[in-house]
């Protein structure tokens, strides 16, 4: 990787030929931009795996689908004006990830099938070990990512991981762990994602935030937009001792229906936070109009601006973003679910490295 000296003055001489009111160019990088991952200041880490999900598949195509949409977003935000000299840019997808999840996906969509089906005796031999076979694929995909994540953080990159299934991120929180003493995490999701190894999973998609919360450098977990939740999970919430807050979608709900405003409602959220925070998003999180394809959606959820107005207000309270991730994106069979995705993600790249001080921002003070 060259010096971070090097870097710059490549990504400036980029930057002095770039017509950023050009269609979007699709020999380029992500959003059309010139940067490589080297160059850039923010490097999006491509995570093509969907091995546990246990509805819709899909979600293993999103960062495809994020980086062909991306071509079509205009790079101007009147708060973030100077948003495309930054330096974004997205590495390959890992072949070896993806052949992974290939492989295993059937398996595993087998192995749920029977689940669902009671068990049958016939099938134990073929599904029973699935489960374990599962877990030491998943440790090979933690390690990879925390790995390759830390790299790129000791590097002095910010990055964000794109799923993928929501169990995708697990390593990357892990490599933060060990360079932040404390942070919390907000989630923004249709689900609580709490359940202990969810249909025997270790690594499950539902099991995410379980997972994450081994750490104790997590200190809170700040959940948003909930709305499909299970007893225990709800168990695990009331017994959390306040580490887990949840702003459920009908207390969001309640508090528009009583004419409180959103600037409000993002106070009480963020007052939660302390001074770090890494974001991590499914796009189920938002109403389903917004991610038909995603693979289980739910009635309700943020509406686009909601979304993106927490978290500039995130950025705007003076608040770290360490990191941040954006799952579940699945093509389906319309482009909407990628053209919304990659306007998300622009969104926290963008202001990820406004709260990081790489990257000025309206209603930010400067460092």
């Amino acid at each position: 990787m060259p010096t971070k000296s090097a870097a710059a003055e490549a990504r400036a001489k980029k930057i002095a030929s770039f017509d950023p009111n050009a269609p979007g160019d699709a020999a380029g990088n992500l959003f059309g931009l010139p940067f490589t991952p080297e160059e850039a200041e923010v490097v999006v880490v491509p995570v093509p795996w969907e091995v546990t999900v246990s509805y819709r598949a899909g979600t293993a195509q999103g960062p495809a689908a994020i980086h062909e949409a991306s071509l079509q977003v205009d790079l101007y935000d009147p708060d973030l004006p100077d948003a495309w000299k930054l330096g974004l840019a997205m590495e390959e997808e890992d072949e070896a990830i993806a052949a992974a999840s290939q492989k295993w996906r059937p398996k595993a969509a087998d192995y749920i099938k029977w689940l669902e089906e009671g068990e049958p005796e016939e099938g134990r031999a073929t599904h029973a070990n699935v489960p374990a076979q599962v877990t030491v694929e998943g440790n090979k995909l933690v390690k990879w990512l925390k790995d390759k994540t830390g790299a790129l953080l000791d590097a002095g990159k910010a990055v964000a991981v794109l799923g993928g299934d929501h169990s995708t991120p697990l390593g990357y929180i892990q490599a933060l762990a060990e360079r932040h003493e404390e942070f919390a995490i907000l989630q923004i999701d249709a689900h609580c994602d709490l359940r202990p190894a969810y249909e025997g999973f270790q690594y499950s998609h539902a099991s995410i935030m379980t997972n994450a919360l081994q750490l104790p450098q997590v200190k809170k977990l700040v959940q948003v937009g909930i709305r499909d939740m299970s007893e225990q999970e709800a168990e695990v919430i009331a017994t959390s001792n306040g580490r887990i807050a949840m702003f459920h979608q009908r207390f969001l709900s309640d508090e528009k229906f009583a004419k409180k405003s959103w600037k409000k409602v993002c106070g009480k959220i963020i007052a939660q936070l302390p001074p770090k925070v890494y974001i991590s998003f499914d796009i189920d999180g938002l109403d389903p109009k917004l991610c038909p394809g995603t693979g289980t959606p739910v009635p309700g959820g943020l509406e686009f601006e909601e979304a993106t107005y927490l978290i500039r207000s995130i950025a705007r309270a003076g608040i770290q973003i360490i990191g941040c991730d954006l799952n579940e994106v699945a093509p389906g069979d319309t482009e909407w679910n990628g053209i919304v995705g990659a306007r998300l993600l622009y969104q926290l790249c963008n202001w990820m490295a406004v709260s990081q001080g790489r990257l000025a921002g309206k209603g930010v003070a400067a460092e």
